[in-house]
C-alpha cells in the first residue's frame, strides 16, 4: 500500500506522517476485504442460516472500514473530532464482528482468520485515536 506516501504528500502534512494513523488506514482496508470474503465464505457453507449473523456483521464490518479507512486517509484536512469518532465506531464494529466469527472459528477457518483480522484492526483504530480500549 501507498498510505504512508500519500499521506506525507498532503500539503498540511509537509512530509510527517503519524504511523499509528498509517497503520490504521491499511488495516481498515485488510479488515474490509476479510470480511468482505468471509461473508462470501459463510454463504457458501452448507448451514448459511446458522451463519446469517456473522455474515450481516462481516458485510456492516466491511462497509465500516471503508469509510473509516477513507476518512483516515484525509486525516490532514478531516476534522479531528470526525475522524476520532469513526475510527472509535470501527473499533467498536470489529469488536462486535470479532466475537461473532470467534463463535464460528472452530468449524469454520475463515472465521478464525476474519476475528484475527477484526482484533488487529480494532487495535489498529483504537491506537489511532489514542485509546487503548
Amino acid at each position: 500500500m501507498h498510505v504512508e506516501a500519500m499521506i506525507s504528500k498532503h500539503p498540511q502534512a509537509r512530509g510527517q506522517t503519524d504511523r499509528s494513523l498509517v497503520q490504521c488506514v491499511e488495516m481498515c482496508f485488510d479488515c474490509a476485504q476479510t470480511c468482505a470474503a468471509c461473508a462470501d465464505a459463510c454463504l457458501g457453507e452448507d448451514k448459511v442460516a446458522d451463519l446469517r449473523h456473522c455474515i450481516r456483521l462481516n458485510l456492516d464490518c466491511a462497509e465500516i472500514c471503508v469509510a473509516a479507512g477513507s476518512i483516515a486517509s484525509r486525516a490532514a484536512g478531516t476534522e479531528e473530532s470526525i475522524l476520532r469518532t469513526m475510527l472509535q465506531t470501527c473499533a467498536e464494529m470489529c469488536r462486535m464482528c470479532e466475537e461473532e466469527c470467534r463463535r464460528h472459528a472452530g468449524n469454520h477457518e475463515h472465521c478464525r482468520i476474519c476475528a484475527d483480522v477484526c482484533k488487529e484492526c480494532e487495535t489498529a483504530c483504537r491506537s489511532a485515536t489514542g485509546l487503548t480500549h
